[in-house]
């Protein structure tokens, strides 16, 4: 069987599962996410020895750190896994759910009904926690879901997958519900976005590439988790102290992590007194500065002289772009121009100040004296995230259950009929 036609397969399979998880009882969606939880708990060892397997033949490949950082499992990101399932499973069920209702004046009542969006192909690089992240959120939502996470994670994908698999099983649930593509090479991917016929919205999950190339292909709806060139904006009235916190959260605790702050702004009025904190501070912890001929002589020894695509950049290491600004206007214009609508954040105790950059700094979330680092289902409430849409269509920021899901008219009549 050719890479399409096995696409074309799990295609199908899903399209038909899709109907059943469609209707199932909240009750069964709930026992198989907690069932998971146990499964996950149970298989520990078992999928720790996999993802060992995975990581070792990534270092022999020479796969660089941060790459090794989102491949890494861990007791405690299992932990994290099987609270996202308990999470999830006791959130409210969206589907069937009937959010607004009006009477038109020949008495019919209009309703919008929230639904499943049917089967979800989720395309993804190295971080196998994505695989249960994306698919509990997907059935919780009533959607089927084909995964297909990259090549150097099979190993743990395909012991997760199984753990899935027989969660739905135990529950009443069609396996085909959760499907994990095992076949390595872009042709299964390439094949899986043209199936516009099974599937009803691809979401790409990783670096660049990734999603220009899954953008570019697909021949259904896309749901871009396009790069992260995160900003924090240090204003004039901005509390320095709390402020070289938050930049050191957002650069140091995961730089390889879509969140990660990429680029600090700083008021021109705080530069000389805020620059030499942050270089002292991020400096000791192995940060190296691309710095704009104003900060350049404020950030120490491990600055060097920005160059111009230092700008725009989503480095993945101890890496800032630093840029000394003579406003708030020239901060959002720089970020107009250099960010991706993932997360930009502002360190000041002005209130007019933060309100204006709430409204007017474009990204999917944007924070007021707060890390880039929240910008994450789980920290915001949601459980967890299939993704972190930077595209506005049908949804803008991290996508939890409610975010996979859509609103159908329904409509109760008397026997009206249009005149």
């Amino acid at each position: 069987m050719t890479p399409a036609e096995e696409m074309t397969r799990l295609g199908a399979r899903a399209k038909e599962a899709a109907r059943a998880i469609a209707k199932a009882h909240p009750d069964a969606k709930t026992q198989a996410l907690l069932g998971l939880a146990e499964l996950l708990q149970e298989r520990q060892a078992e999928i720790l020895a996999a993802n060992a397997q995975d990581l070792a033949a990534a270092r022999a490949a020479g796969q660089d750190e941060p790459r090794l950082d989102r491949l890494t499992l861990t007791p405690a990101i299992m932990d994290e896994m099987r609270a996202a399932c308990r999470y999830v499973a006791n959130l409210p069920d969206p589907v069937g759910a009937t959010e607004r209702q009006w009477q038109r004046p020949n008495g019919i009542l209009v309703g919008r009904m929230r639904v499943p969006l049917g089967v979800i192909a989720m395309i993804y690089e190295a971080r196998p926690n994505v695989t249960i992240d994306a698919a509990i959120l997907c059935i919780k939502a009533g959607n089927a879901v084909i995964l297909r996470g990259g090549s150097e994670a099979l190993r743990s994908n395909m012991a997760l997958a199984k753990a899935l698999s027989d969660a739905l099983a135990q529950a009443g649930l069609p396996g085909d519900a959760a499907q994990l593509v095992s076949i390595p090479g872009h042709e299964a991917v390439n094949a899986l976005c043209k199936l516009d016929k099974y599937i009803d919205v691809i979401i790409p999950r990783g670096g660049e590439g990734l999603v220009r190339a899954v953008t570019e292909a697909a021949t259904m709806p896309v749901l871009k988790h396009f790069k992260g060139v995160c900003h924090a904006y240090i204003d004039a009235d901005a509390d320095l102290d709390v402020a070289a916190e938050i930049v050191f959260n957002g650069k140091v605790q995961r730089p390889g992590v879509c969140n990660a702050l990429e680029c600090l702004l700083v008021h021109r009025d705080v530069a000389g007194a805020f620059l030499p904190r942050v270089a002292a501070k991020l400096g000791a912890a192995g940060v190296a500065f691309r710095a704009c001929p104003a900060s350049l002589p404020l950030l120490g020894a491990t600055a060097v002289a920005q160059q111009p695509d230092d700008l725009g950049q989503e480095f993945h290491a101890l890496v800032l772009a630093v840029c000394v600004v003579d406003s708030m206007d020239a901060a959002l214009d720089h970020i107009a121009r250099y960010g991706s609508n993932h997360t930009e954040i502002i360190c000041t105790n002005n209130h007019d100040h933060a309100m204006r950059f709430l409204r007017e700094a474009d990204a999917s979330m944007v924070a007021v004296n707060a890390s880039s680092r929240f910008n994450d289902g789980g920290q915001l409430g949601l459980g967890a995230e299939i993704g972190i849409s930077t595209s506005k269509l049908h949804a803008y920021g991290p996508m939890g259950v409610d975010e996979l899901t859509t609103t159908k008219f329904v409509v109760l009549g008397q026997g009206q009929v249009r005149r």
